[in-house]
């Protein structure tokens, strides 16, 4: 005895054929969300590790500056420690974005399809 898609397949392949197409149509749109993804957690991390830098470049200036010169002639020595903090700031939450990015597992739909179609093909064996 044949099974029923063996059937299906002798006599009706062309719903074989957009059952694959389907599936193709499926997987290109997993892939661009599953790239999309990938570039914005990339990006995150790119622009937190890039603000941490210069951060810490300018707190290495305003170190050598509080070093290197009297503190009379500072006028606002402040400004020497708040100015890395922003760019700390903005690399510090770009990374947590970074890290908290979530999204659904990838291919997750493809997965679930692939499920249903193996718990049908299941259904329809007969004993």
């Amino acid at each position: 005895m044949l099974h029923p898609v063996f059937r299906l397949a002798a006599s009706q392949p062309q719903l074989l054929a957009e059952h694959a197409a389907g599936y193709a149509g499926l997987l290109a749109e997993e892939v661009a969300s599953s790239g999309a993804h990938l570039k914005r957690r990339i990006t995150f991390q790119v622009v937190g590790l890039l603000s941490l830098m210069v951060a810490f470049i300018l707190g290495g200036v305003a170190l050598l500056l509080w070093a290197s010169l009297p503190a009379a002639s500072l006028q606002q020595p402040w400004l020497m420690w708040v100015t890395p903090l922003a760019p700390a700031a903005l690399g510090a939450l770009a990374l947590q974005m970074a890290r908290n990015d979530g999204e659904a597992p990838a291919f997750a739909n493809l997965r679930e399809q692939f499920a249903q179609d193996a718990a049908l093909l299941r259904r329809t064996t007969p004993p």
